[in-house]
């Protein structure tokens, strides 16, 4: 089953963004050839310009607060499980305390690596990389990818608290939504979503078997799925067919 997700907000669309520079950044690390680092430092940039926003971490804090508080109140129902009321609390208040410890906007201690923010210039320029524009630049290219590697490390350290604050409030998103089988006549589905309750996320599985490809809107009153078909010159159309899918609404 391929995946789609869609945040209601721009709060939880940030965040995805992020998740997904973030879960790039680790596989690209991982790797050992000069390209993939550089696609490495690239993405860093991108997580770093992204994170720039003023109240991007104070949101987040906030949103942990919040979730903590949440869960606070839940003591005492026989319904739920102490021992896992702890371990959820217990991870919140982890990633809020390192979240909380980072000085200044995530990434901002990178900004006085001159060697870095030199790169950073010139990256999104065409080209703009070449060893002639960049001899020392290339000379790191050239280091074992184990010294490579190190390097990236160390510099993704300072945004490792956003990553998995991320992370934290994310999963706790997701698994608040229940998946349920629902069913889409002529490549078209529509949802009344009810008052008096804020969906932030919508998570939509479908068999790939299908090729077809979703078209997903939505706001605080109402979900719209068209179920697209790509032509041979990459031109999407409706697909008239009914199918079913997976839907989850998260709030």
């Amino acid at each position: 089953m391929v995946l789609y997700e869609y945040p209601f907000n721009e709060s939880i669309r940030t965040m995805l963004r992020l998740e997904h520079l973030f879960d790039r950044l680790g596989q690209l690390i991982a790797r050992e050839t000069a390209l993939d680092h550089h696609f490495a430092l690239v993405t860093l940039f991108e997580i770093m310009d992204v994170a720039s926003r003023a109240d991007l971490k104070s949101d987040l804090l906030k949103e942990l607060e919040r979730h903590k508080a949440q869960f606070n109140s839940y003591r005492g129902n026989p319904a739920i499980s102490e021992a896992a009321l702890d371990n959820v609390i217990q991870r919140i208040d982890a990633a809020f305390n390192r979240l909380n410890a980072l000085s200044g906007k995530a990434g901002h201690a990178l900004t006085g690596n001159e060697w870095l923010m030199s790169i950073r210039s010139r990256i999104s320029i065409p080209g703009g990389t070449c060893e002639f524009d960049l001899p020392a630049y290339y000379t790191w290219q050239q280091f074992l990818p184990v010294r490579r590697r190190n390097d990236l490390m160390q510099w993704t350290q300072s945004l490792m608290p956003l990553a998995e604050a991320l992370q934290v409030l994310l999963g706790l998103l997701r698994d608040s939504g229940a998946p349920h089988k629902v069913a889409a006549q002529g490549g078209q589905y529509q949802q009344s979503l009810p008052q008096g309750r804020s969906y932030q996320l919508l998570r939509m599985r479908i068999d790939p078997s299908l090729g077809l490809i979703p078209e997903i809107s939505g706001h605080r009153l109402m979900v719209s799925i068209r179920l697209m078909r790509q032509d041979e010159e990459g031109r999407l159309k409706l697909a008239s067919q009914d199918a079913s899918f997976e839907l989850t609404l998260c709030a």
